[in-house]
């Protein structure tokens, strides 16, 4: 069983910044492949960003590509997503989920094992 707790949302104007984290349970933290969804009112659940393990080589949508950044802490059992150059549509619930059957982290919501409850970002304009 893997728990996910996100935290770091929160209000904020377009052009700021926000970092995510999501921490996770589990000793096997380090061989998770890591994502970050997010939901925005009315739409589904899209891909943000992504990072494997190991290589901790990264994936992201073309909408944050430039200024959102996925990172890794395994020795904190943590994963980041810093954002940067916010902007109104980057409003939604971001939820951090955890891969454990894959080295490459993918883009598809049905490969991720295990999710957190969410974090909500808001951007105003």
């Amino acid at each position: 069983q893997v728990q996910l707790v996100e935290s770091g949302g929160g209000l904020v104007q377009a052009g700021g910044s926000l970092r995510l984290d999501c921490v996770a349970s589990g000793r096997a933290f380090s061989t998770y492949a890591m994502g970050w969804f997010r939901q925005a009112p009315g739409k589904e659940r899209g891909f943000v960003a992504a990072i494997n393990w190991g290589s901790g080589g990264t994936l992201y949508a073309d909408s944050v590509k430039g200024r959102f950044t996925i990172s890794r802490d395994d020795a904190k059992n943590t994963v980041y997503l810093q954002m940067n150059s916010l902007k109104p549509e980057d409003t939604a619930v971001y939820y951090c989920a955890a891969d454990l059957s894959r080295t490459r982290a993918g883009a598809t919501p049905g490969a991720y094992d295990y999710w957190g409850q969410g974090t909500q970002v808001t951007v105003s304009s």
